[in-house]
């Protein structure tokens, strides 16, 4: 195979581009910035990104697509007061907009039309911020070589965020003033007033700390989720199991945070040795076990009560 021979591409993520090939002939253009779904390989060409995406890749896509319908239940909730029947109709809606959102974001992503995506492989951190690595050969003049090496997994975040936005938008303002009577005027759309700010929070988040999320991830969820249990289960006085199961609702947000324990450990561990790895799942309800176990010493009833009273 011919290849025509040019100088070396300087900067880590300079390459060259196939302008024409001919059999077994292939002319490169000058070193510069690949095209959107190429990066650079050893050799400083630019390649088309053929892989699959790896289990790791999809637990972090899928940890951003939780966010906001986490965000949303939790604003839904705390709006939506004891006494209105609204809150389980927009929880669910806000779950068909999540799902809705994930599923038209892969199907308009490349190859289109289809549940699934192709991807360049994530080699190290500086993957997810290749504007840092732009090379000044004369230290005047900059080459810039600015794209996305870890394509797609950096703009298919924003992509989701925004049909997120969109559906929520078109679908429940209509839903919350048919449902919430329960609540005044002013209180119906706080919680899409909530979303409309954490929104934007969300996505200057994955614009800077994109790749710092995607090797911090599943520790993140481990340690969120064993607050907010711990939290939750203080706040509502859940001091033995019998407080535990007389509301259907405690043991779904128990539940919940099980499975986000899970999510976080298999996220760590990566699944690379099925028999070594999934006994660690034996672990998810430990943090709940020993809350229980040790929730006699630490009386959370009485520190609430001390705290409400100022004490």
């Amino acid at each position: 195979m011919a290849v025509d021979i040019q100088p070396a591409c300087l900067g880590l993520y300079c390459g060259k581009t196939l302008l024409f090939k001919n059999g077994s002939t292939e002319i490169y253009g000058e070193c510069g910035v690949c095209p959107r779904g190429q990066r650079t390989n050893a050799q400083k060409y630019c390649q088309p990104c053929t892989e699959s995406p790896e289990l790791y890749d999809w637990l972090y896509l899928g940890f951003m697509a939780m966010l906001p319908l986490v965000l949303h239940w939790f604003f839904i909730e705390w709006y939506s007061g004891k006494k209105s029947s609204s809150a389980l109709f927009q929880h669910v809606t806000a779950l068909f907009e999540c799902t809705m959102a994930a599923l038209t974001t892969l199907l308009v992503s490349d190859p289109v039309g289809v549940l699934y995506i192709r991807s360049c492989r994530v080699l190290m951190l500086s993957d997810w911020y290749t504007m840092l690595y732009n090379p000044s050969p004369d230290y005047i003049t900059t080459v810039h070589c600015t794209h996305e090496a870890v394509y797609p997994l950096y703009t298919i975040v924003f992509i989701y965020y925004a049909f997120c936005l969109v559906l929520m938008m078109l679908l429940r303002p209509l839903l919350v003033k048919k449902i919430a009577c329960g609540l005044g005027k002013s209180d119906r759309f706080k919680s899409i007033y909530a979303a409309l700010y954490f929104f934007p929070i969300l996505t200057v988040l994955q614009a800077v700390g994109g790749g710092l999320l995607y090797y911090a991830f599943p520790y993140i969820i481990l340690v969120l989720s064993l607050v907010t249990l711990a939290v939750y289960m203080s706040a509502s006085e859940i001091e033995n199991c019998y407080d535990l199961l007389v509301r259907k609702k405690r043991l779904i947000v128990l539940f919940s945070h099980w499975l986000l324990h899970a999510y976080g450990i298999i996220s760590i561990s990566r699944v690379d040795k099925l028999e070594q790895d999934l006994p660690l799942l034996a672990l998810v309800p430990t943090p709940a076990l020993f809350y229980l176990f040790t929730a006699k010493f630490t009386e959370p009833s009485r520190i609430l009560s001390e705290g409400a009273n100022g004490h």
